[in-house]
């Protein structure tokens, strides 16, 4: 496929995705078949247009746009929609900043900034006043609000404080659940603007998204940046909808962007796990001393801080564990690990975000029409990505644990010696199984397997830094090993088994 901007789109209002770069390893025709899946869902009529990219540690790799953006072109990688609550990261990560600099803390009650709240009765006499960390964990007892609050973006704050004064309805006591909120997060920006003492969007330009280099990430139109049309389906076809303007709830999905700029605000984000795996060194080298926010905090806006009952609701992932961080949803993969996302839905438009933490490999989509539910496209663009590459590996062992396998195989080949044993396991290992018995249990295991200890393991498995699994080869079976170091510093080992296993058939 060849590249094509939007200003030479080809005829059949599709932008081609572009080229892989060839150290990312990414194989082309499963980018070829992400191209294919938005590519059809706009054939479908699904949405006028349809607009996508993956990312990698290093950036965009491939992007790809179809359809019309709303002025007879198909998108690219720099058309901008607006992405709506995707944009809840940035709320977050806004507020964050703030505690930062030892402005706020998490646990404060949201009336310590909004004083308006104060009118609203709790739904019970012993409830807490919600927490900044409870709106921000979508646990502050509010229904799910999402058709109410995609009206409310340019409300103004005066509005806002004759809502709350009026009073609210809650679903469930304060930080006891989750549910998802807008209203929690124009609360957050209300805050955000009150210890800043700047409006919010000017905070958030101003602190993240300029530091950043998001130039054509913005709460009004970008400069600069071809725009895509929001519509609706009607009964005579699509029907053009108006933007609205910034406002009080700006800071629940006020945003436009670019796959561009998403894409980079999304890896901004996964390197904060660039490796910080234990036993390795080096940090996000891209962001290093310039970040506008700490590694640590955009760490934990990726930490799951309330379980989401039945998962994220998208299809195929209702069964996969999920929660939800500080602006992020976070979902649990048994074969790749943990994976970061967030989607947008606006009168309009549909938005996605999501990534692998262990890779950084990501999907942004963007969609220009109401309920078009481009989450469904990129989550399965994600997963052709994530199966066409091998599982991360696991964080390497450290080196006491090595140490350790290494003691651990000289009192074996020595008769497992007491003197030696108390020198290499904690006390509880004697206690759990007494020496005579583990000494007995190691010769018939020796005499059984005929393992060979002097030689090279031929396979080796860990599940963390301090466990390690190794085979030693023999001529009737192989000798199976496993440790498990306890958490002080000595490196001790408190768990050891060794038994036969049958060799694998030659």
């Amino acid at each position: 496929m060849t590249s094509a901007s939007s200003s030479d789109a080809a005829p059949d209002n599709a932008a081609s995705a572009r080229a892989p770069r060839p150290a990312d390893r990414l194989p082309a025709d499963v980018l070829s078949r992400i191209d294919d899946l938005f590519r059809q869902r706009v054939e479908r009529g699904v949405a006028p247009s349809s607009a996508w990219g993956v990312f990698d540690r290093q950036g965009l790799v491939a992007s790809g746009g179809h359809g019309d953006r709303g002025d007879g072109r198909a998108p690219d990688q720099d058309t901008a929609y607006r992405i709506a609550s995707c944009t809840k990261s940035v709320t977050a990560a806004a507020l964050l900043l703030l505690t930062e600099r030892g402005l706020l803390d998490l646990d404060d009650p949201v009336t310590a900034f909004v004083p308006a709240f104060a009118s609203v009765a709790l739904p019970r006499p012993d409830a807490p006043v919600p927490t900044l960390r409870m709106l921000l964990t979508m646990s502050a007892g509010f229904p799910t609000d999402d058709p109410w609050a995609d009206r409310q973006e340019s409300l103004s704050d005066d509005a806002f404080d004759g809502v709350l004064r009026g009073g609210l309805l809650f679903d469930r006591v304060p930080g006891t659940g989750f549910a998802y909120s807008n209203l929690g997060y124009a609360l957050l920006g209300r805050v955000v603007a009150r210890v800043s003492g700047r409006p919010y969007q000017r905070f958030a330009t101003e602190e993240l998204l300029d530091p950043l280099g998001l130039t054509r990430t913005a709460f009004t139109a970008p400069d600069g940046a071809a725009l895509a049309s929001g519509y609706r389906s009607g009964p005579d076809g699509w029907e053009r909808l108006p933007f609205t303007g910034p406002g009080a709830f700006s800071s629940i999905g006020g945003l436009f962007s670019t796959v561009t700029d998403l894409a980079a605000w999304a890896r901004f984000l996964a390197a904060a796990f660039d490796g910080i795996g234990v036993g390795t060194t080096g940090a996000a080298a891209a962001w290093s001393g310039s970040a506008p926010l700490s590694a640590a905090d955009r760490r934990a806006m990726q930490q799951a801080s309330r379980t989401i009952p039945g998962g994220t609701g998208l299809p195929g992932l209702r069964d996969r564990p999920a929660g939800y961080g500080f602006g992020l949803f976070v979902e649990q993969d048994p074969v790749v690990g943990t994976i970061v996302s967030h989607s947008g839905g606006y009168p309009g438009f549909s938005a996605h975000m999501r990534w692998s933490t262990a890779d950084g490999v990501g999907v942004v989509a963007f969609e220009n029409a109401t309920g078009a539910r481009v989450p469904m496209a990129a989550t399965e663009a994600h997963d052709l990505l994530l199966s066409a590459r091998p599982a991360p590996p696991a964080d390497p062992v450290l080196d006491v644990t090595r140490r350790a396998q290494a003691a651990v195989t000289r009192l074996l080949a020595d008769g497992f010696p007491d003197d030696l044993a108390d020198a290499v396991c904690t006390p509880n290992v004697a206690m759990d199984v007494p020496y005579e018995r583990r000494r007995a249990a190691v010769r018939e295991a020796l005499s059984a397997s005929g393992a060979d200890l002097a030689a090279r393991p031929v396979r080796e498995e860990t599940r963390s830094p301090t466990h390690l699994v190794w085979w030693h080869p023999g001529s009737t079976g192989l000798l199976r090993v496993e440790i498990r170091l306890a958490p002080i510093a000595a490196g001790l080992v408190q768990t050891l088994t060794v038994r036969v296993e049958d060799a694998p058939p030659v």
